[in-house]
């Protein structure tokens, strides 16, 4: 019997809270992801989360995508993940990653069957 391991997609987001410009802040974009995740939590299991500080350089994220491609949310595709058109998906040091919560939602909705962010366009 073979066992194959499937590679979860990389999804990186600021923490819920944050001291930024003297005062408690969240990232919006980070909300909005949260609440596609809990209205679709399936979604959830299929990721590794990782939190990123608010201060840059994020080390996490250069590695991957270099100083240019910072921003959270960011979900870095696995390997086997498909592609899918009109959903943000660019490619840097051989890696694919959508960088804003727009358009994972628009690629959430074509892989997991969800539903499209309002004002988003077709697909």
């Amino acid at each position: 019997m073979t066992t194959t391991t499937v590679q979860k997609d990389t999804l990186f987001l600021l923490p819920p809270g944050f001291a930024d410009n003297n005062r408690r802040e969240y990232c919006p974009e980070c909300a909005e992801i949260w609440g596609v995740l809990s209205y679709y939590p399936a979604i959830q299991q299929s990721a590794e989360i990782i939190y990123q500080p608010i201060e840059r350089p994020r080390a996490d994220l250069v590695e991957r995508l270099g100083d240019k491609n910072q921003n959270c949310p960011t979900l870095v595709l696995a390997q086997g993940s498909p592609d899918f058109e009109n959903c943000g998906i660019m490619t840097r040091r051989g890696e694919r990653f959508i960088n804003n919560a727009r358009d994972i939602g628009r690629y959430w909705s074509q892989r997991y069957g969800t539903a499209v962010p309002r004002g988003t366009g077709p697909i």
